[in-house]
């Protein structure tokens, strides 16, 4: 396990100058870089509420808001079945899995994954999930085993975490950032580091209402960006994470103030990408266009979401490669993703370790530039 002290300083000012892209693939090792990612720009995802049940209840839940759970269950495996058919032939090529709880429901995970064998699953890791469900299984970390018993109400849940996980290539700790935790992500993470877990950083984004003591101020934001920081820098090998995904979700603005988000809740057009393809199924199968968001339910004004980043972000490939630092950035950015939400893809190191500020807008300011 490596170490690095090493800070991420911030990238010096240059005059501006319009780039050709060109100019912005000379470096090899950047051009390299653009040819392994752009291999996935075939992914296409939709997600899924697997089940209306879970296991645990935390405060803040995103699944336990809005009208989606009262939806009543469909649990035939054949209905399932014929939707991930449907599904691949309008286009999808990824799912999430979600619910409240997917873990619930393994019967239906299998069959989903041997219709749709590329995505990820969205769970709470209090109850394993079969190793014949290949999919990347996404686990929520909230903070200790303290922190999870006072929120979360799970007694030890980093443990059983761990002990259903340890070293599953398919896993991935999600830690949470909220405005109350993040003085314990250091030891949350070194001891997932110490068992072989590979960890990426998630902020908390408030439900619709919600205004208890998760939810981020700036001040809190500006610290959780230095903590994932020195995280990235002690554990490089462990943490998937760069750091322009740690400006990008610490920003004071959220992710559609900064990137305008592309799915179809805050996106009216129907012309292409997410806004003709996503959609957000509930546990009936049923689905809303005017709802459809990869975190329903979320304040979209204080959204910066790790799964929500992973399409917005990503989206703006254009703004991006207006610059060669914005654009090795968005490439670390695009890594991290695919290294998140992808079977066997390897992540490389940064190839812009200085902080680089979104297209249009400073580091930490409210304004544009």
């Amino acid at each position: 396990m490596k170490t690095a002290q090493a800070p991420f300083p911030a990238a010096e000012s240059r005059p501006p100058k319009k780039w050709k892209f060109s100019d912005v693939l000379a470096e090899r090792s950047v051009h390299e870089r653009w040819e392994k990612v752009r291999q996935y720009f075939f992914l296409r995802e939709s997600t899924y509420d697997m089940t209306n049940r879970c296991n645990i209840r935390c405060d803040g839940c995103y699944y336990y808001e809005g009208e989606k759970q009262f939806a009543l269950e469909n649990r035939d495996p054949e209905a399932w079945r014929q939707l991930m058919r449907a599904e691949k032939t309008r286009g999808i090529t990824y799912v999430v899995l979600a619910g409240a709880e997917p873990s619930l429901v393994p019967e239906l995970l299998q069959v989903c994954y041997e219709e749709m064998p590329l995505g990820s699953i969205a769970s709470n890791g209090f109850k394993g999930i079969p190793a014949s469900v290949g999919y990347k299984i996404h686990i929520s970390v909230w903070g200790n085993d303290d922190t999870s018993l006072r929120i979360r109400k799970a007694k030890h849940l980093l443990l059983k975490q761990i002990e259903n996980y340890r070293q599953d290539p398919r896993a991935v700790f999600v830690y949470t950032f909220t405005r109350e935790n993040i003085d314990e992500a250091r030891v949350v993470v070194e001891t997932l580091a110490m068992q072989g877990c590979k960890t990426t950083f998630n902020v908390f984004s408030a439900p619709v209402g919600y205004r208890g003591p998760l939810r981020h101020d700036r001040e809190s934001l500006l610290r959780t960006r230095k903590v994932m920081l020195t995280l990235l820098s002690a554990f490089p090998e462990q943490v998937l994470f760069s750091p322009y995904n740690a400006v990008a979700h610490t920003h004071p603005l959220g992710l559609h103030a900064l990137y305008a988000c592309s799915y179809p809740r805050m996106n009216p057009s129907t012309d292409l990408g997410l806004g003709r393809s996503f959609r957000q199924y509930r546990a009936d199968l049923t689905w809303d266009r005017n709802i459809a968001c990869c975190v329903p339910d979320t304040d979209c004004e204080d959204c910066r979401h790790y799964a929500a980043g992973s399409a917005v972000v990503t989206a703006r490939l254009f703004r991006h490669a207006a610059s060669p630092d914005t654009f090795r950035a968005w490439l670390d950015y695009i890594e991290t993703y695919l290294a998140v939400w992808v079977m066997g893809y390897e992540k490389g190191g940064h190839l812009c370790p200085e902080l680089v500020a979104p297209p249009g807008f400073s580091l930490n300011s409210d304004g544009r530039t």
